[in-house]
Formats: C-alpha cells, structure tokens, sequence
C-alpha cells in the first residue's frame, strides 16, 4: 500500500502542481528519495549539496515532526502520511 506526501502550495510547481503524491517506502528517507526520483527539479529544494534535509524543510509523519523521531530513519506503515 502506497503513502501519501501532502505537497506545500510553493512546492507544486516542481510536482506538475499536485497536491498530494503516492510513493512508497519503509523509511521516511525512502519515501522523500522516491517522490525526487518522479519529480528530480524537487531535489535541489530539499536538500543540500551534502545530501542533508536543508534546515528549512520541516517533515511530519502524521503530524509528528521526524526532527522529534528518528528523522530520515523513521519508520512508516502502510497508509501514513507526509506533509
């Protein structure tokens, strides 16, 4: 069973203006490295050069912030949800 990304407003030009994305993934990490292998242009928006989240991205899995988990290495199940 696919997750959902909620997309914000300013980054739907870089997801051909969709609201929400299905991606899959075991990994919050996962899901964010399938949704930039559909949409590449998203990468440079969401990372640094090194890789790293850039420290203006916030993520939540249903509604928790991954800063707060285990970030990138916090697991999802079936039906979650990114925003």
């Amino acid at each position: 069973m696919p997750n959902t990304i909620h997309i914000p407003t300013p980054l739907r030009p870089f997801t051909d203006k969709n609201e929400s994305v299905e991606v899959n993934g075991a990994t919050v990490g996962e899901l964010l490295a399938d949704l930039t292998k559909k949409y590449e242009g998203l990468r440079k928006h969401l990372y640094a050069d090194d890789g790293r989240l850039r420290n203006f991205v916030n993520v939540y899995l249903n509604d928790e912030d991954i800063r707060y988990l285990q970030k990138e290495k916090t697991p999802v199940k079936p039906g979650d949800s990114l925003s």
